[in-house]
């Protein structure tokens, strides 16, 4: 039987760049060689895409070959960038996009991917782009009835204008402390937990360098509680598990340097408040179109277990130390046959959509 031809594809324009490129060296060792052939493409800090040599490592390989993928069906095929030379380097069977943030998990991949009719794994077009915007995420779960904090969205438009009265009004709406986050980025970059009114406009329009929308919401005593989710239809979740760090809040730093940092797995928490958080997590995801895989962070309230959605992440961390593999691991299913299965799932994703009909006919 031929091997399964996989585009491993990370790196990307986004301030996540690093942290994909640690991804995909974990994805990348443990692959089966038996099973699949990789080809390792790594996009650089200005977008452009490079395929690497044989066996090199993800983090040498942004510097490879530069190809590109065409944006209209056909075999699949990488080819290069040289005018008059559409030679093809490289056919693809499926591609794992562990692209994070801007232009990886934003829809716009996915859509590239789409177009050349190539299976990828994780959400579409649409699922991509809910879940990586916080505002939006949050407008179509609250209206779905599902728990989230109080929030304002700000628009950087508006900060430049009325800086000093959006500050009041958002210290009125939402009271201290609370968070700024920029609406579309991941890893905790650009975010800020404000404590004082001297402190508001400041982290906003730091969050404003990232984002043209920034969510503002209030801030709580919480535990940072996770679940993972698994499948296309039917969905699976995972055990929860519990983030602990010394600092304030699980920010940049508590995420990948700190080395004290606890990922408890299982999440030290009754069955009823587990039941509670994989049952919110099942819903959350349907609710912003997920398929494949997914991620949903709770806070819940340290005095009262109450659980808020903090937000679906459609491409989580894929290190071997990331939450997402280790609830799969706790829940049965070790890393390997994890992406094992996301394969599958890609793969299946694509055989549902290419049976649509695509030309109006007279029944």
């Amino acid at each position: 039987m031929p091997k399964l031809r996989v585009g491993l594809l990370f790196g990307g324009r986004s301030v996540e760049h690093e942290v994909s490129i640690a991804s995909a060296s974990s994805i990348f060792r443990a692959l089966d060689p038996a099973r699949y052939e990789v080809s390792l493409i790594g996009v650089d800090h200005a977008g452009h895409w490079h395929l690497a040599p044989p066996a090199m490592a993800p983090q040498l390989s942004v510097g490879g070959e530069e190809v590109r993928l065409p944006a209209s069906p056909g075999s699949g095929a990488l080819v290069r960038v040289e005018p008059g030379d559409a030679r093809p380097v490289a056919e693809l069977d499926v591609v794992f996009p562990i692209v994070h943030g801007h232009g990886g998990e934003d829809g716009t991949l996915q859509g590239l991917l789409e177009l050349a009719e190539v299976p990828f794994v994780g959400s579409g077009v649409l699922g991509s782009a809910l879940q990586m915007d916080k505002e939006v995420s949050k407008r179509l779960l609250e209206a779905a009835g599902l728990p989230v904090l109080p929030w304002r969205c700000v628009r950087s438009a508006e900060l430049e204008r009325t800086p000093e009265a959006l500050s009041a009004a958002l210290i009125g709406a939402l009271h201290l402390p609370m968070f700024v986050k920029p609406a579309n980025l991941g890893s905790s970059v650009g975010i800020h937990r404000v404590t004082s009114a001297q402190e508001l406009v400041p982290a906003l329009r730091d969050a404003a360098r990232y984002d043209t929308k920034v969510v503002v919401e209030r801030g709580i005593a919480a535990r940072d509680v996770e679940v993972a989710l698994l499948g296309n239809d039917p969905v699976e979740a995972s055990v929860p598990g519990e983030i602990r760090t010394r600092r304030e809040w699980y920010d940049y730093e508590a995420k990948y340097v700190d080395e004290d940092t606890e990922l408890l797995v299982p999440a030290p928490v009754s069955e009823a408040l587990a039941q509670s958080l994989r049952e919110t997590a099942l819903r959350a995801f349907a609710v912003l179109e997920g398929e494949g895989l997914g991620r949903v962070d709770f806070l819940v309230d340290r005095d009262t277990d109450e659980l808020f959605v903090n937000e679906v992440n459609s491409l989580p961390g894929f290190t071997d130390g990331s939450m997402y593999p280790k609830l799969w691991e706790a829940s049965g299913l070790p890393y390997p046959a994890l992406l094992d299965r996301l394969i599958e799932l890609a793969l299946e994703r694509h055989r549902r959509r290419r049976a649509l009909v695509t030309q109006y006919t007279r029944s």
